[in-house]
């Protein structure tokens, strides 16, 4: 009778293991980055939505700007970043990075980590923002206490920076970098634990 018993035994304990719970995947360190800086560009996309706007006169003829040439040292060097991308996108949306090559002038501004964490920091320059059409995302990312000088493109940037302070503990930051035409000089934005200023 054991001999009898002990086939049907084997199918069921065989078939209890293969039905038995699975384990959860576990998502890769690039994965759990690439989604965090996904999150933070849709906070800022979503807060700069909310923003009303003024509806503007309709303008008088005016010429479009033409660039003047201009003897422009090479920029400083970037920091190249995975950004995540989004295929469904239409081109020139300012959901992405920002072309800037194409942006036209650039200036130097300084940027300085007082916040007391580590900072992931997004400069978004809006449709409309820059005199060359050009919008889209510059990302940075600034050691705690770090200073750092960066070249950008002219334009009216809305800032927001997350901060890492350690402990499981965070906070956020953001305010409004104007890089105007006619500044030439190299200017200091301060990202604090809960404003970003320029001084």
């Amino acid at each position: 009778m054991f001999r009898k018993i002990l086939p049907v035994v084997t199918i069921i304990a065989i078939f209890l293991v293969a039905c038995g719970q699975q384990a959860e995947p576990t998502l890769s360190p690039e994965e759990v980055s690439g989604t965090a800086v996904a999150a933070a560009w849709t906070i800022v996309a979503e807060t700069q939505a909310a923003i009303p706007t003024n509806t503007p006169v309709p303008p008088t003829e005016t010429p479009s700007p033409t660039p003047l040439p201009t003897n422009t040292p090479e920029p400083l060097p970037t920091i190249e970043l995975a950004t995540p991308t989004n295929t469904s996108l239409p081109k020139g949306s300012c959901e992405g990075p920002l072309n800037v090559g194409e942006a036209g002038p650039q200036s130097n501004i300084r940027l300085e980590n007082e916040s007391g964490g580590t900072v992931t920091l997004s400069l978004w320059l809006g449709e409309g923002a820059n005199a060359f059409g050009q919008c889209g995302f510059l990302v940075y990312y600034l050691g705690k206490n770090e200073k750092r000088v960066v070249s950008i493109p002219k334009g009216n940037y809305y800032a927001y920076a997350l901060i890492d302070l350690g402990n499981n503990k965070s906070s956020n930051a953001s305010g409004f970098v104007n890089n105007r035409p006619a500044d030439n000089h190299l200017f200091v934005v301060k990202i604090k634990k809960e404003a970003i200023v320029v001084p």
